[in-house]
């Protein structure tokens, strides 16, 4: 399926549909006890994602044959004992993973040849027994935050389809927030996983760097991008990141294998926390929103209540932007000269090719040697003989969603500035290659979603997967759900800080 552009909406809510699909782990226990079947699960997503295609317009392609089919084995498969972590439970996959018999089209238009084989992650999402239902929305190439283009048209935020619901991952955000698929991989080069989980009110997990394999791109986007789940649960997404992790043979990344399902279960401990207003340096002088700051602030209170240490605190990010505009836009040519019909790229994906090229070799070489130093400096603010924090506390982003066609018509300079302006926090730890969680703080006073950072340093996925399941057991943002279509939306589903 190649959804449409849909028809322009300013209301708030979906169209009439199946209710909402059940979380990941609940769907697999329901299969495993035989509450329900996989056909049924399948059958019911498919039916969510057709019914939102001219509202929401969260998936490029469907594999309806193949996933009833797949489906109606995997009933086979539980009938005879068999049991696996996700066997017969569909979720989705972002386009620009590889699914073995359909194009990889990554947000952009033109004619491409269908997949050899899958990705690693997608890989071992079937080893664990998941249906692949289909390949979610994402801008070109993966180089803005928000999920539009001549393609396939613009994706749309549950919450509010007036407004994005950011990117690069915005479909697969959409399609979890709006019950479509119970989970969904995404993937993260400058906050596109916590970004769009952010603004659509998703637990969204930037893993360390070589956790979740980006095989067949091995270090993609030098080494920026990764891949990691988006969920409406901490459960759901470590129970998701359990299952696509681990490395290809030729993956130059493999740190240690990890138990983010048991770290979610688990206590964090007392922690000392950071709590980091003011972004790191960019161009862009423009003041964080009132309502983030009050969620991100607010929700530093609840870790206060919770028994953390939470104070003010200053990293010293210094010039990171350095070293990331290099290799983002070296990422970028990398993937624009590939693409069979360059004439059909968005002008300003021309543009970064073109800026690319010029940066790319040594100038890439250097912005990556400087990553040890970046290291050491950022680092210190985690080690114990230096500032010695546990966790480091930001807005993901400084504005709530935009709305739908907010950066048509500007040029390539403007676009990320424009870009930069609203999501100026989750990019540094891409250059790092650090693990982060987006959790959702709240809503706006018009009902928007917002989210907070929890960063850690080098291979702390367990720590702040710990710590973002002790804040939903308090905040319980789960129960909040976008608004069904003809309710009335109050000023904001929890309060404007909550």
């Amino acid at each position: 399926m190649s959804s449409a552009d849909p028809t322009e909406r300013t209301g708030r809510g979906l169209p009439e549909e199946p209710a909402p699909q059940p979380g990941l782990a609940e769907s697999a226990r329901e299969l495993a006890e035989g509450r329900t079947t996989s056909r049924e699960l399948v059958a019911a997503s498919l039916a969510r994602i057709e019914a939102s295609r001219h509202t929401l317009n969260a998936f490029r392609h469907l594999r309806a044959e193949e996933a009833l089919a797949e489906a109606a084995e995997a009933d086979r498969r539980l009938a005879a004992g068999e049991r696996l972590p996700l066997l017969g439970v569909p979720v989705a996959v972002k386009d620009d993973t590889d699914v073995a018999g359909m194009p990889t089209y990554f947000g952009c238009d033109g004619e491409l040849p269908p997949a050899s084989a899958d990705s690693e992650a997608v890989r071992r999402l079937r080893v664990a027994g998941a249906v692949i239902v289909g390949k979610t929305n994402s801008c070109e190439l993966g180089q803005w935050a928000f999920t539009e283009g001549p393609a396939f048209g613009a994706t749309r935020n549950p919450w509010n389809t007036a407004h994005t619901p950011g990117g690069s991952s915005g479909g697969s955000a959409a399609a979890v927030a709006a019950g479509l698929v119970p989970a969904a991989l995404g993937s993260d080069g400058a906050g596109s996983i916590r970004i769009p989980a952010a603004w659509t009110h998703l637990v969204g997990i930037k893993p360390q760097r070589g956790r979740v394999s980006v095989h067949p791109r091995n270090d993609a986007f030098q080494g920026l991008t990764v891949n990691g789940p988006l969920a409406r649960t901490v459960a759901d997404a470590a129970l998701l990141l359990d299952a696509a992790a681990g490395p290809h043979p030729a993956d130059p990344h493999r740190p240690p294998a990890v138990d983010a399902s048991a770290a979610a279960r688990r206590d964090p401990g007392r922690l000392r926390i950071g709590l980091a207003l003011d972004p790191p340096l960019t161009l862009t002088r423009n003041a964080p929103h009132p309502d983030v700051l009050r969620a991100v602030t607010a929700l530093a209170g609840t870790l206060a209540g919770l028994g953390h240490d939470v104070e003010e605190a200053r990293p010293r990010y210094g010039l990171i932007g350095l070293s990331f505009v290099p290799r983002a836009t070296a990422g970028i040519a990398e993937l624009a000269a590939l693409h069979p019909e360059p004439g059909l790229l968005d002008p300003r994906t021309r543009s970064a090719l073109r800026t690319g090229t010029r940066l790319g070799g040594r100038v890439v070489r250097a912005a990556r040697a400087r990553e040890v130093r970046q290291h050491r400096r950022i680092g210190a603010f985690f080690d114990p003989a230096g500032s010695g924090y546990d966790v480091l506390l930001t807005p993901t982003t400084a504005a709530p969603p935009p709305r739908i066609g907010a950066f048509d018509d500007l040029s390539a300079w403007r676009t990320d500035v424009a870009m930069t302006a609203a999501c100026p926090y989750a990019w540094p730890w891409n250059v790092l290659g650090w693990p982060g969680v987006n959790v959702p703080a709240g809503f706006t006073g018009d009902g928007l979603p917002v989210g907070a950072q929890l960063l850690g340093p080098s291979r702390s996925e367990e720590r702040l997967i710990s710590l973002a399941a002790q804040l939903e057991a308090d905040r319980r943002w789960y129960e909040h759900r976008p608004p069904r279509p003809g309710t009335p939306v109050a000023t904001s589903p929890a309060g404007p800080a909550r």
